[in-house]
């Protein structure tokens, strides 16, 4: 699949309504993955876990996580990250990032009903998680736009010698066009 220009993929971040999926591990190692609200701004993914999250405790555990970011549209753009997860503001300290959290909340929601679902859950103490892209393995694909070739829309490793969009290996130099 090709993959996003790094300009194709901020733009994708920056779309209201497209939830993350983070990717946490627990204290027996185990997987756990929560579907969340997020925003991308200086460089970072920022989401806001509840004070009672499991998944905050396995942060605060194991900071390594991965994010999945994916359109249900076509293109069906997707951006996978692996990164390790900062608690920048523990619970209680919601006031010195509130306008932040408010910019989260409308990308989801109209304006007016952001600053209601704040107002009324304003005594809810979250916790502010930061992601650095830099640093983080990101990966990021789309399926092929018009008039681009359609074997596109795998990963070469993906299609089984000798099916229809499978790569064709190069030739073999034969020894008429030996150099």
């Amino acid at each position: 699949m090709p993959a996003l220009s790094p300009a194709e993929r901020d733009e994708f971040l920056q779309q209201p309504g497209i939830l993350c999926r983070i990717a946490t591990v627990d204290a027996e190692g185990a997987p756990h993955v929560t579907p969340v609200w997020f925003i991308c701004e200086d460089g970072a993914i920022y989401i806001t876990p509840r004070a009672a999250s499991e998944w905050l405790d396995h942060i605060r555990h194991d900071p390594r996580v991965a994010l999945t970011i994916d359109d249900q549209h076509h293109p069906y753009r997707k951006v996978v990250i692996e990164g390790v997860a900062e608690v920048v503001r523990q619970p209680g300290d919601d006031a010195a990032w509130r306008d932040l959290y408010r910019r989260i909340a409308r990308r989801y929601v109209p304006p007016e009903a952001a600053d209601r679902y704040i107002e009324e859950t304003i005594d809810q103490p979250r916790a502010l998680i930061r992601v650095p892209l830099a640093g983080a393995r990101i990966r990021t694909w789309r399926m092929p736009l018009e008039g681009e070739p359609y074997r596109g829309i795998w990963h070469d490793r993906y299609y089984l010698p000798g099916t229809k969009l499978a790569p064709v290996p190069p030739a073999e130099p034969s020894e008429g066009n030996q150099r």
